[in-house]
């Protein structure tokens, strides 16, 4: 289990008591599938947490804020550049990552 700090969600259609375990269990999944700091699409994270790809979205960029430790997002363009395929990389919070070059999310 990934040791994210234990935070809450917010936004206009939250509602703690129907949100928070099922986005809790999204962002820890997300975390841990890519803490191996491995690229992936967001298909390919759909097919190793099982979370829709517009929830794994929305947590790799819940992961850049603070409340939820700060951690660096890469994003880049994968095979035909006129495609608009992305795949993603996790960095930890405090992580050297001298060799990134990608843009962050």
């Amino acid at each position: 289990m990934s040791d994210l700090p234990r935070s809450d969600f917010n936004g206009p259609d939250y509602q703690r008591e129907l949100d928070f375990t099922r986005l809790t269990g999204q962002i820890h999944r997300v975390f841990n599938t890519m803490i191996d700091r491995k690229w992936r699409t967001l298909r390919e994270i759909e097919a190793i947490t099982g979370d829709p790809q517009s929830s794994i979205s929305a947590q790799l960029r819940h992961l850049r804020k603070v409340k939820f430790g700060s951690h660096t997002v890469l994003k880049r363009r994968r095979g035909d550049r006129r495609m608009g395929l992305f795949e993603y990389c996790l960095h930890r919070n405090g992580c050297p990552c001298d060799t990134c070059q990608e843009k962050s999310l």
